[in-house]
């Protein structure tokens, strides 16, 4: 009779996850170091028709909800960052034969730690990729959003494929 995977059984094989995310973590550390290093607050680089760098600060979340609040939005994103990275690697022991489904984690808590850095140390998240269609822009963005974006739907794939088995 087969061995069940347990949670004990995952732990070895949470590294390559872990390894997975430290990498998205200082992808997005020395982009944003970089890109405040050659750039001005608010200053603009056209690179094509449809892309821009620049330099932006993000008090909030995505879209920058709530950025224009008191400050207190810097320890609740925080705390939710945090909180979610501890989750993650929770699922990420338990669930580390699951190959898609920890690609999606690992991209996710690498961006979480991203911005949760960025948090911890400036108060607000530095933003520089502006993707826009005519005077439509979408807003900035980072490293690690790109990486919790696409661990989203990585994990909405992984799940609807799971559903249709």
């Amino acid at each position: 009779m087969a061995k069940k995977n347990t949670f004990s059984d995952n732990r070895a094989g949470i590294t390559p996850w872990l390894g997975i995310a430290a990498i998205i973590i200082m992808l997005d550390q020395i982009t944003k170091v970089t890109i405040t290093k050659l750039f001005s607050y608010g200053e603009s680089y056209p690179v094509t028709s449809f892309f821009n760098l620049v330099l932006v600060h993000n008090k909030g979340a995505a879209f920058s909800f709530l950025a224009n609040q008191g400050g207190w939005q810097r320890y609740f994103f925080t705390a939710i960052g945090v909180t979610a990275a501890i989750f993650i690697i929770y699922l990420l022991k338990r669930h580390a034969g699951q190959r898609l489904f920890c690609w999606a984690l690992a991209l996710i808590l690498g961006g979480a730690i991203g911005n949760v850095i960025d948090r911890a140390l400036y108060g607000y998240v530095i933003d520089f990729l502006d993707v826009y269609v005519g005077t439509w822009h979408w807003p900035a963005f980072n490293v690690a959003d790109s990486a919790i974006c696409v661990g989203a739907a990585l994990f909405i794939y992984d799940e609807l494929r799971r559903v249709g088995k």
